[in-house]
């Protein structure tokens, strides 16, 4: 239990250590930039007119190389799926603070909230999946992988874990950028993008409690060596087959209605890539439910007769719904 203990203050030790080289750079900058004299003067000038670029830059050296680094260090590139709930709002706070930025208050203010809603919901979902321990394990996607690459994983895993996060992760975000570099009156459509992102997190969170419930019944189930039950086909899961994706990803397209209002259409491209992933990612985690012999039958009934992914009613038909 001690050792336990011990490794997983470790874990949580290197999670808190390893943004800091950005943190540090990026502070440096804002107390430096003001000083045309400076022996560093250009590189300054530099990060002043290339907000975006910078991030980019951050985010390859810092997550890409360093997290990747510190994965294989650890035999576990565990440290990416917790991040994927803080580095929004690492780059929400980035982007805000920049002294190139330029954005309405009162919009600004509304994506800061709503940015830490989410964050605090999947970083609370995340922990208590983990039963409250730092990298008690990685992504199952990324273990399958390693089997599959093996030896050659190492270097694999550069890309596969952490060059393709930075695709997504920066695309998706993207808006968080254009909310603070375009200052616009409010109009309806921020009203709307704000009602789209907390239903977002609001069915996200729901389904995601839910899911937490029946597992940690059937949990108690197969300890008592009584019969789980094999499926989960309550509440939201009643409606869908996937409410916690379909939550999460209005909270996204949400996101980007901020940036369309701004006049930035192409935001629409991070949030669309991400649902075509994501989809990818549910026939791969039905296919892994389907190899649970106890749930086969139950399952194959509930895709026939339960939408993907928008929540809608049953079908009594027997015809899938693939919304």
């Amino acid at each position: 239990m001690a050792s336990s203990s011990h490794n997983n203050f470790k874990r949580a030790l290197v999670a808190f250590l390893a943004p800091l080289p950005s943190i540090i750079f990026y502070l440096s900058f804002l107390r430096h930039y003001h000083q045309p004299q400076s022996h560093y003067a250009p590189l300054w000038h530099w990060c002043y007119h290339h907000p975006l670029l910078l991030s980019h830059l951050f985010f390859f050296f810092n997550v890409n190389l360093l997290f990747w680094i510190i994965g294989l260090l650890q035999s576990s590139h565990w440290m990416i799926d917790l991040y994927w709930t803080v580095i929004p709002v690492l780059l929400l706070h980035y982007y805000r603070s920049h002294p190139a930025g330029e954005y309405d208050g009162w919009r600004s203010a509304a994506v800061v909230a709503l940015t830490w809603i989410w964050s605090v919901r999947l970083t609370h979902n995340y922990f208590r999946r983990e039963k409250w321990q730092w990298g008690a394990r990685e992504d199952w996607r990324f273990t399958d992988l390693s089997e599959q690459y093996g030896k050659n994983w190492w270097w694999v895993s550069f890309f596969a874990v952490y060059l393709s996060q930075q695709v997504f992760l920066m695309g998706i975000c993207t808006p968080l950028y254009v909310v603070h570099s375009e200052n616009m009156p409010l109009n309806v459509w921020d009203f709307v993008a704000t009602g789209l992102c907390l239903s977002g997190i609001i069915i996200a969170y729901y389904a995601d409690t839910q899911l937490h419930n029946f597992v940690s019944r059937n949990k108690r189930l197969k300890e008592l060596s009584q019969p789980m039950v094999p499926n989960l086909d309550t509440g939201l899961w009643r409606y869908s087959r996937h409410p916690n994706y379909f939550g999460e990803q209005l909270w996204w397209w949400g996101l980007a209605i901020f940036a369309w209002r701004l006049g930035h259409a192409s935001s629409f491209v991070g949030p669309l890539i991400n649902s075509s992933c994501l989809a990818y990612v549910t026939v791969l985690v039905e296919k892994r439910m389907l190899k649970q012999a106890y749930r086969v039958e139950a399952y194959r009934l509930y895709q026939k007769t339960t939408s993907a992914w928008i929540p809608w009613f049953k079908s009594s038909d027997g015809k899938d719904k693939n919304t």
